[in-house]
């Protein structure tokens, strides 16, 4: 029986030590709510703890053996609430409470059968069983497919099966003729000893999977530029890497780079709101034309990248003669009436294999070309083809 309750109180320990960080998460990570209910489940699930060690001293057994059901059935309910949150892939509140509600009243319609039993166990571990196995579906409804999403699917299944396992552990080995003399069955040291190692492993798991969260989100944030919303020069380069990886030899991809026109003169003129405003209004420009899988980033103060895959040099420069007549004719807020700003685009080939550095030089060798030719145009690097600029005397670009 020692040893029992000392596994117990193991249990207790380890489940406010995941509380604690669970709570942590909830008011560090966008995660917060998701944790917060997982904080809740380890909770309420420690509780049955108290109620077994409990249990062999009350007057009142059944009170505290359902209680000890009871606590941690709801405690792995808030758990596949907080993992549904997690995954958007969330609980329907009608089935998890006519679940939960129904396997309490089993429970205390199974607390007058003899334990050892088949049909006593049975009931009494397929309620865990069930929640545990609805928990790791939420996994693969979501479709992530991550280490740590792998692992914690797993952890739920076995721990899953292992409640299966428990139904006939209990027959074999026993687990007392009454609750109250569970702690001094054969099967409590085995269950509570096999049970902590799963809750470590789960609760590990589930740590796991937010703080990749919170890490990808500090990466993100760190690769985004706050003003464009686009990536920032650091968040360019590291999603086309794995793009230009996947070109064949056969394949070509396309750099353009573009600068927005005489812009040290838009913020001296109209301010750096009016600046700001430019930079916002030229993103929502290349977000809404640029093609699918292509990537666009702010990598200099005016200075914007779009790299396209399995674009060709022909396909590119029209998509950026667009973006340049696009922006051209946009009315920016904070400009006066009539006032355009324009941008000059260099456009590179990729071949399969360069290094993102390579054609940047060259994109921005055409670049060049298109500021010293008038701006507002496209040059390509290859073979540079003029694109006819705006005769509107009111850009930006013409002043």
């Amino acid at each position: 029986m020692g040893g029992a309750i000392s596994l117990l109180a193991v249990n207790f320990i380890v489940a406010q030590i995941f509380v604690a960080a669970f709570v942590i998460i909830s008011v560090k990570s966008r995660s917060g709510r998701a944790a917060a209910w997982c904080a809740a489940g380890f909770a309420i699930a420690s509780l049955s703890a108290i109620c077994e060690v409990v249990l062999p001293f009350t007057p009142m057994p059944r009170l505290f053996a359902v209680g000890a059901f009871t606590s941690v059935l709801a405690g792995f309910c808030l758990l596949r609430v907080g993992l549904g949150v997690f995954y958007s892939v969330p609980a329907k509140p009608l089935a998890l409470t006519v679940f939960f509600t129904g396997s309490v009243i089993v429970d205390l319609v199974i607390y007058d059968l003899p334990r050892g039993t088949l049909q006593h166990a049975f009931f009494y571990q397929m309620p865990f069983f069930a929640i545990q196995a609805w928990s790791a579906t939420t996994i693969i409804q979501s479709q992530r497919r991550s280490y740590a999403d792998r692992s914690l699917f797993c952890l739920l299944t076995l721990s899953a099966v292992y409640f299966l396992v428990k139904i006939y552990a209990a027959i074999a080995a026993g687990s007392g003729a009454t609750a109250a003399d569970y702690l001094q069955s054969p099967f409590a040291l085995t269950s509570q000893a096999l049970g902590a190692i799963l809750i470590v492993g789960t609760g590990v798991a589930m740590l796991g999977v937010m703080v990749k969260d919170i890490v990808d989100e500090a990466r993100a944030s760190s690769e985004i530029d706050a003003l464009s919303g686009l990536c920032n020069r650091r968040g360019f380069s590291s999603r086309v890497a794995p793009l230009l990886r996947d070109l064949s030899d056969q394949d070509i991809g396309t750099l353009i780079l573009a600068d927005i026109d005489r812009f040290k003169l838009v913020n001296d003129t109209f301010g750096h709101h009016a600046g700001d405003e430019v930079i916002r209004e030229f993103s929502c420009v290349l977000a809404d034309l640029m093609p699918h899988r292509a990537v666009a980033g702010r990598v200099g103060g005016e200075e914007f990248a779009i790299f396209l895959p399995r674009v060709g040099l022909a396909d590119a420069r029209v998509i950026a003669n667009g973006i340049r007549a696009e922006l051209a004719a946009k009315r920016i807020n904070g400009l006066p009436e009539g006032v355009a700003v324009t941008a000059s685009f260099g456009v590179s080939a990729v071949a399969a294999g360069e290094l993102l550095d390579a054609a940047m030089r060259r994109a921005d060798n055409a670049l060049y070309v298109a500021k010293a030719g008038g701006r507002n145009r496209v040059e390509c690097a290859e073979a540079p083809v003029r694109v006819v600029a705006s005769n509107d005397h009111h850009a930006i670009g013409t002043w």
